[in-house]
């Protein structure tokens, strides 16, 4: 590694000696030592890997318990509890407006076809993994957190479903169009969110099964780990790279980590401490800081812009145990981290399960 100049401050005869170092040369060892770094050189970072080579855990919190509201039956309306309040929406809405991805995940999973959907960020408009029957025929009315609500009001919805992170500075706009329910925000809650989709859709039973037959599937995949004890040692990592920003690793408190440790696995203490629970930020010259028993990863954005191509293809990367071992994947960005909500989740336990588990 290179010596800070500030190592030499304390000789002054020395310093007067010293010809001034040139801009481009700083610069020029700077790439050498970021070239060094990804080559699996020169690191100081070691893989998270406690003394008996094992990767020690997180210590992740218990998830929350999911409350549910009492289900409605026939005509009318009924209230909802809400971020902004209680909200009156009819018992049985039949044209419903989403504004999120986890949003739409939970009107799909409940059986329900929203008129309208914003879209992400990607070319098919909609996130890939929906069945395409489902979405087929729903209006595109804008981008996630800038809807047009122009297009929203035409489409004469009777229910609006969206959450306040994304939305809140647009609710009275929205409450003149439709009743309105806002969840607070969305990821590490999700579970409590789409109990609360539920409600507003009037869909609880059909939430309660779908929830259910969610958590046998988690078991069915601990059971095919080894059982709990085995899948409660196994330290699972998911890493993203995202076009300009530095690369992130998620922690207990990510929608992403929920479902991993529904199986009973989890991240590795890498991300102890991370704001929020939700995920740790790493450069790619430490990268072999999301090393683990298994490494899932996935890109936002082209692999080259958000450094993807570049970090798995130097040395730290390649030097991972979880690389070496043959247990690195790369997975899909709109399933793992954008859906959010059961129906994408109980894809990913398949992936997990086809992934981990050996033939």
């Amino acid at each position: 590694m290179f010596r800070s100049t500030a190592a030499g401050r304390g000789s002054t005869a020395a310093g007067r000696r010293t010809a001034a170092v040139p801009a481009t040369a700083v610069t020029a060892a700077g790439a050498v030592a970021a070239a060094l770094l990804l080559s699996g050189c020169g690191s100081g970072d070691s893989s998270a890997s406690g003394s008996d080579g094992s990767f020690k855990a997180a210590d992740c919190p218990k998830q929350p318990t999911t409350t549910w509201a009492t289900p409605v039956t026939g005509g009318g309306r009924h209230t909802v509890k809400t971020a902004m309040g209680e909200v009156t929406v009819p018992n049985a809405p039949k044209r419903v407006v989403v504004l999120d991805t986890a949003e739409l995940d939970s009107a799909i999973t409940l059986g329900v076809k929203p008129v309208g959907a914003t879209r992400s960020d990607v070319a098919s408009g909609f996130l890939d993994y929906l069945p395409k029957d489902k979405v087929t025929g729903i209006k595109d009315v804008g981008k996630i957190g800038a809807p047009n609500l122009e297009a929203v009001a035409a489409l004469h919805p009777d229910l609006i479903l969206t959450s306040k992170v994304r939305d809140g500075q647009r609710y009275a706009q929205l409450t003149k169009i439709a009743p309105t329910v806002m969840t607070e925000t969305t990821g590490y809650p999700w579970k409590q969110n789409f109990a609360t989709h539920a409600d507003a859709l009037g869909k609880i039973p059909e939430a309660k099964r779908a929830v259910a037959a969610y958590e046998a599937h988690a078991k069915r995949v601990t059971t095919a780990l080894g059982g709990p004890a085995k899948a409660g040692a196994l330290r699972t990592n998911i890493v993203r790279f995202v076009e300009g920003a530095d690369t992130r690793i998620y922690g207990c408190q990510s929608y992403i980590g929920t479902v991993l440790a529904d199986i009973g696995t989890g991240p590795t203490d890498v991300v102890t401490g991370a704001k929020d629970g939700l995920m740790t930020e790493v450069s790619p010259e430490q990268i072999n800081k999301a090393d683990a028993d298994a490494v899932f990863y996935a890109s936002y954005g082209s692999p080259e812009k958000s450094k993807e191509a570049q970090v798995t293809g130097g040395g730290l990367w390649k030097n991972m145990r979880a690389v070496t071992g043959g247990r690195s994947f790369r997975v899909d960005d709109q399933l793992w981290i954008q859906g959010i909500g059961y129906t994408a989740a109980d894809k990913i336990l398949a992936e997990v399960q086809q992934r981990l588990v050996k033939k």
